[in-house]
């Protein structure tokens, strides 16, 4: 009775193209615009959670206070393939998470060098050094025969992972 009430005023032809829909009546909630970006950010608390350096900086800073995390040439004007390039970016970002459980201490870094990919990371002393060096010897002949191409992992080890800063 209510919904009828609100509609008196709206007209017949409102009410005509309403009735067809399998709910009888329609609302349009309107607030205003939060043009905010909040994507890729860390909260600010009280000071107490620990960042790394890519964390602390904004996703805008990029190339101006961090680097990219992916570097080669597909995304400059006019180059094919950039779509099947940040695929096999999300690709190995996921093999080398699930190859080193727990072990990375911070993001990858994924160089494309003519038909060289090279894979950066920092990685925490969790394991002895011959399962690393197992793991590292693994991940390459692995990825080389999946892309047709010398794949080279350079690791570094840290003690625990880099803080930044508290935020």
């Amino acid at each position: 009775m209510a919904a009828s009430a609100r509609c008196r005023g709206l007209g017949p032809w409102v009410l005509s193209w309403s009735r067809a829909l399998p709910c009888a009546w329609r609302a349009l909630h309107v607030s205003a615009a939060c043009a905010k970006n909040r994507a890729a950010r860390v909260r600010v608390g009280k000071g107490d959670k620990p960042v790394t350096y890519e964390e602390a900086h904004a996703p805008h800073h990029i190339a101006h206070r961090k680097g990219w995390l992916s570097l080669h040439t597909g995304n400059l004007d006019g180059q094919d393939h950039a779509a099947e390039r940040t695929v096999e970016d999300v690709f190995l970002r996921k093999f080398m998470l699930g190859t080193f459980p727990g072990c990375l201490a911070d993001q990858l870094v994924l160089k494309r060098r003519a038909n060289q990919v090279e894979i950066c990371a920092l990685v925490l002393r969790q394991l002895p050094a011959h399962k690393f060096y197992f793991l590292v010897g693994y991940s390459e002949t692995l990825l080389s025969h999946f892309y047709k191409c010398p794949v080279r992992v350079h690791l570094q080890t840290v003690p625990s992972k880099v803080v930044y800063k508290h935020i």
